[in-house]
């Protein structure tokens, strides 16, 4: 038991030290995590180490998958979202038919729907993985696409992992598999709603923010766990959640609350994160023994995990080109229409008529119709504001990287798979290749194409007038709203400051301002309230 410890203590203190450290040295964290591991694992310093794959893709994936959507913009989300989608669920289907036909002409005894099987687990990007890119210069809107589609991808690869493995006893039905997908993804939906809302129904009536933080913790298991047992998808049941709580906190859950739960998920993903890279690097030792134990050639297994990452590389590339020139035509057409339905909201502004049925709308009807238009203009300005270009889009390809669920998904493969210990390592090499190689310079990758310099006039005049249409919104918002008869200073100042926030909410969800902005006028908002309430609060 003292070892156990021992051993979980000194993981802490590794996985702090290269949070701190790395960076120093320009080099990613998680990279130095798994050079760690594997250096742990090769080195005669432990047993070999067996990680139940359940603990990566149960345990730990779900927490991780949540915190990230709770902190994505819902906005940028949706309006990325057909990018996003193609992304996670085509490109995942074509990469692992590909990867099928080349696992099965490469190694013959695998044959094409184990291929399949092992390309869906080395096709969707690791969303524990893209984290490296975050912390360089990439385009904002290249994050987004990136980041959602990390969110969504690993729920595409297991549930074709699952299908292809079913297919291998039972055969294989087009339409049966569309049906399993679609079921899964449904029912994901509506069990991470239901969690969704249901956990701010409950923690806004949790006046401690320490306990609320830690209901906050069970949210992703909530919402994954019901969803696994009726044969759905967890990962996005979790994911869904997180992106309710995340729109939605701000309007339920008041500023301590979340400031709470910021802080503390912020250390609950940095230890959930670096338990996984360190996981991954440690399981190399137990995987070549298994493969030695087979007497299967390390370097053929090599040469084809090398083929696997070059051809899902060009798969990715060959996806996302058409797909940048499709949201250049969506920009482009937005552009055209623009003219059109901005005399629509001036029409509306002047009370004139523009539904066929004008004289038989309700005013709600006319206020949403409204809003419709503003968020039709505000996803326009975002597309023009925002190009993707040729530059966005190599980074977009060599940006997604594969991590440590390739590994814990090749390791659920059933233990009569034909040469399961050549496909769970060529799932492992595939994984720290793409570490190591895309990881290891996509942050020179973006430096050289994204070169950091002096802002841009026209950006920085663009900021300024959203920073002075913010101050005149928080302006108005004060100047309306009424003092209740009797209330002090500091009350009327906390309605103030809960106008203003509804205000920037409102904004928010039709996409006006840009998302850091505005993020950045809440933070401010809920730092003013904090010191008001701290200042209001009676001490002992």
């Amino acid at each position: 038991m003292l070892e156990v410890v021992a051993v979980s203590v000194l993981a802490l203190v590794v996985i702090a030290a290269a949070a701190a450290l790395a960076p120093k040295a320009g080099l990613p964290a998680p990279l130095v995590l798994v050079l760690v591991g594997i250096t742990v694992a090769v080195a005669p310093v432990l047993e070999d180490v067996e990680v139940d794959p359940e603990w990566i893709l149960q345990g730990l994936l779900p927490p991780l998958l949540y915190a990230s959507a709770v902190s994505m913009p819902a906005m940028n989300f949706r309006r990325e979202f057909r990018a996003i989608s193609g992304l996670s669920v085509l490109l995942v289907v074509a990469s692992a038919l590909v990867l099928g036909a080349l696992f099965s002409w490469l190694a013959p005894g695998v044959g094409f729907v184990w291929g399949v099987a092992l390309g869906a687990i080395v096709s969707p990007t690791d969303a524990v993985a893209t984290s490296i890119i975050k912390r360089t210069g990439i385009p904002h809107r290249a994050l987004v696409i990136l980041d959602g589609e990390s969110l969504l991808n690993d729920a595409t690869a297991l549930v074709l992992l699952r299908t292809a493995v079913v297919a291998t006893a039972a055969g294989f039905s087009f339409w049966g598999a569309v049906g399993t997908f679609a079921y899964a993804i449904v029912v994901a939906v509506v069990v991470g709603g239901v969690v969704g809302w249901a956990n701010l129904a409950v923690r806004r009536r949790v006046p401690d923010a320490t306990v609320n933080t830690i209901l906050s913790f069970t949210v992703p298991f909530v919402a994954a766990v019901p969803a696994e047992l009726l044969g759905s998808s967890g990962l996005v049941a979790a994911v869904v959640a997180g992106l309710i709580t995340g729109s939605r906190a701000p309007r339920v859950l008041p500023p301590r609350h979340r400031m709470s739960d910021a802080q503390n998920w912020a250390s609950v993903e940095l230890v959930l994160e670096g338990v996984v890279f360190l996981a991954m690097g440690l399981q190399l030792s137990t995987i070549l023994s298994e493969v030695q134990r087979e007497r299967t050639g390390l370097g053929t297994a090599i040469w084809i995990a090398v083929g696997a990452l070059v051809v899902v590389l060009l798969v990715r590339a060959a996806y996302v080109a058409p797909l940048l020139w499709a949201l250049r035509r969506r920009a482009a057409r937005g552009q055209a229409l623009q003219p059109r339905i901005a005399a629509v909201g001036r029409r509306l502004e002047a009370g004139e008529p523009v539904l066929r049925r004008h004289t038989h709308a309700t005013p709600r009807d006319l206020q949403r119709f409204a809003t419709r238009v503003r968020r039709s203009l505000a996803d326009i300005d975002y597309l023009l504001r925002q190009p993707l270009g040729v530059r966005e889009g190599v980074v977009v390809v060599w940006a997604g990287m594969r991590g440590a669920v390739t590994v814990a998904a090749a390791q659920t493969l059933p233990e009569d798979t034909p040469h399961r210990p050549l496909l769970v390592f060529v799932a492992f090499t595939v994984a720290t290749a793409s570490l190591l190689v895309q990881g290891g310079t996509v942050g020179f990758l973006v430096e050289r194409l994204f070169p950091p310099g002096p802002p841009d006039e026209t950006d920085r005049a663009e900021q300024d007038a959203e920073r002075r249409q913010i101050r005149a919104l928080l302006d108005e918002a004060a100047r309306t709203t009424p003092r209740r008869a009797g209330s002090s200073d500091d009350e009327h100042h906390l309605a103030v400051l809960n106008a203003q926030r509804a205000a920037l909410l409102d904004t928010r969800d039709e996409g006006t301002f840009d998302a850091e902005t505005l993020s950045a006028a809440l933070r401010d908002l809920d730092a003013r309230q904090i010191t008001l309430e701290l200042r209001a609060t009676p001490t002992t």
